[in-house]
């Protein structure tokens, strides 16, 4: 029995070590399975992974003709960023047109691998080889986002890696499910929604009766007036919707860019700044001169006129319809699909048009401008603003989003008025909303300094400030050079902690590892601690330290000699062994 029980334990061991070394030695390239088939590319991870939806990307690659790609079937699941992940494979439907010989098509994706020891690898792309007699024309009359399935596809050819088998699927080819549309009419709602605020801007709202009287929509009839200003809207959606279509075809190659703090920091302070404006700070306005030749000195009478006042009305508006549509734009960008970007900002310009519609038909006077106005725009530049800090809110310390936010909440309680006095009912509920917004604002700015500075100054602390936010403090920032200088001086190690902006298992570390106090304290006695990022900061310490996967944690001496490195999030426990050399 005792034989048999030391069998058993070792059989148990030697699986646990097989299980460890097929994580550790899990290929982004060899063990990703990749093939086309039945009108699309399918992408597969064994059990054990996923792949993140924010890097899947199908790009042709020179060649006659166009290539139509998705969209991507809904993600089932979330990482620790908040990011759509896919277990098993995943299915990407194709078009073309015009399409001939062999189609080369390049496909980038990123897998990551899950539990103790998980990583996540750098975007992957590789290339496909399809005959383009297997990729399904595209549809003259398509209605419906998804696109159809073709034959069975023979004679394809995978460039870069063998085709290893794929395990069961998990994401639907189908049509998506009520939910999905359930979704899409949500957003669709929100950004005709989102149009329809634009049309009560400073910009638009009081151009509404003149441009309406400048294309004799006004006093020629109901019929004539609708059909003049439904032409008119016609121009603007096709102005809108062109941008909507650029966007996307940008997402492609851009989706994953416009992920890293590179895009977000500069878009967010871009907005930043046209929120400013929205609140009266300055304005943010066209050459004069192009907006004469924009919106003519003369009447635009007929149908013509009304379409090429519609196309104008595009860049006259933009001083305050960009930031709204800026937002839109961006989140266009990161989804890459070309039909939904070009049908949002189709909807946005039928939002934005139905007050051009209502007064063209029915000749109906507007309300005059006045303090309503300023306050509704003003209103636009908090949730602009509020875009700003949400958008950077996975690439800056907590620290910093508590202060952004609490920066956002003093701008609204300014704008609704808690610093104004107050006459009657609604200005007094409008006090009072703004009043519990200073309120807010105070405590989230006590909430940052707590964070920033490690400290306790309300009754009770969060405990994310207490610890996770307080477990690299004292780490040096990127700079490997300073770390193994101090470290010769001490006489002690260097810890290396290898991430990445977009690594959720990095994140998954310093909010469970790191933290841990037996690890700190053997931090705190033996090393000295540095965070590195290969991928975007410190892309020159990539090849030589070897870093194929995030996070990686290496042990160095002081001359810069690896001693042993880790690979993954690792529980407290096994990251203390490891340290220790155990």
């Amino acid at each position: 029995m005792r034989m048999l029980l030391t069998l058993a334990l070792s059989l148990c061991s030697a699986v646990a070590g097989w299980a460890q070394r097929a994580d550790t030695n899990f290929d982004p390239t060899r063990d990703v399975g990749l093939r086309y088939e039945k009108g699309a590319v399918v992408v597969g991870v064994p059990p054990g992974a996923h792949l993140k939806a924010s890097f899947m990307a199908v790009a042709k690659q020179g060649g006659p003709g166009t290539l139509k790609v998705g969209p991507l079937p809904p993600t089932p699941d979330q990482d620790e960023l908040g990011d759509g992940i896919w277990h098993g494979q995943v299915k990407i439907p194709l078009q073309g047109t015009g399409l001939s010989g062999t189609v080369t098509l390049a496909v980038t994706y990123q897998p990551c691998t899950e539990g103790e020891g998980g990583v996540c690898y750098p975007p992957t792309t590789r290339t496909l080889a399809v005959k383009a007699g297997e990729i399904p024309a595209v549809k003259p009359a398509e209605g419906a986002p998804v696109l159809p399935m073709g034959k069975a596809t023979e004679g394809v050819k995978v460039e870069a890696a063998p085709i290893v088998p794929l395990p069961v699927a998990v994401a639907p080819s189908t049509p998506a499910p009520a939910p999905e549309r359930s979704g899409l009419m949500l957003s669709l709602l929100l950004v005709f929604l989102a149009g329809m605020g634009a049309s009560l801007t400073p910009c638009v709202f009081p151009m509404i009766p003149i441009t309406m009287a400048i294309i004799g929509a006004k006093g020629g009839g109901k019929a004539k007036g609708f059909a003049l200003s439904g032409t008119l809207v016609l121009g603007m959606a096709v102005t809108y919707t062109t941008l909507g279509v650029l966007a996307a075809r940008s997402g492609a190659a851009f989706g994953a860019f416009a992920q890293k703090p590179g895009f977000l920091i500069p878009v967010s302070l871009l907005f930043a700044v046209f929120a400013v404006s929205l609140f009266g700070a300055f304005e943010i306005a066209l050459p004069s001169g192009l907006a004469a030749k924009l919106q003519g000195d003369g009447t635009r009478k007929g149908f013509g006129g009304a379409f090429l006042m519609g196309l104008a009305l595009g860049p006259l508006s933009a001083p305050c319809v960009g930031p709204v549509i800026g937002a839109v734009l961006v989140a266009i960008a990161q989804q890459g699909d070309v039909w939904l970007g070009g049908l949002q900002l189709f909807v946005f310009a039928l939002g934005m048009g139905v007050l051009f519609l209502v007064v063209g038909t029915f000749s109906a006077a507007l309300p005059r401008s006045g303090d309503w106005l300023t306050r509704f725009k003003q209103g636009m530049g908090l949730v602009v603003l509020g875009f700003a800090a949400w958008n950077v809110r996975l690439v800056v310390p907590e620290w910093t989003n508590f202060a952004l936010w609490s920066a956002v909440l003093l701008t609204g309680a300014a704008v609704f008025g808690a610093f104004e006095s107050a006459a009657g009912l609604v200005a007094q509920l409008r006090r009072g909303a703004a009043v519990l917004l200073l309120v807010l604002a105070v405590l989230l700015g006590i909430r940052a300094t707590e964070a920033a500075l490690s400290i306790t100054l309300l009754g009770t602390s969060n405990s994310r400030i207490a610890d996770g936010d307080s477990a690299n403090k004292g780490w040096l920032e990127q700079d490997l050079e300073a770390a193994l200088v101090k470290a010769k001086a001490e006489g002690k190690v260097v810890l290396v902690d290898i991430y990445a902006d977009w690594c959720a298992q990095c994140k998954e570390l310093d909010e469970k590892t790191w933290p841990d106090a037996s690890v700190q304290a053997w931090i705190r006695a033996n090393a000295v601690a540095i965070r590195i990022d290969t991928d975007a900061k410190r892309k020159d310490l990539a090849t030589k330290l070897q870093i194929r996967s995030y996070p990686t944690v290496l042990l160095l001496d002081a001359e810069g000699r690896e001693l042993r490195r880790i690979l993954g999030f690792q529980k407290p426990g096994t990251m203390k062994a490891w340290l220790e050399g155990k």
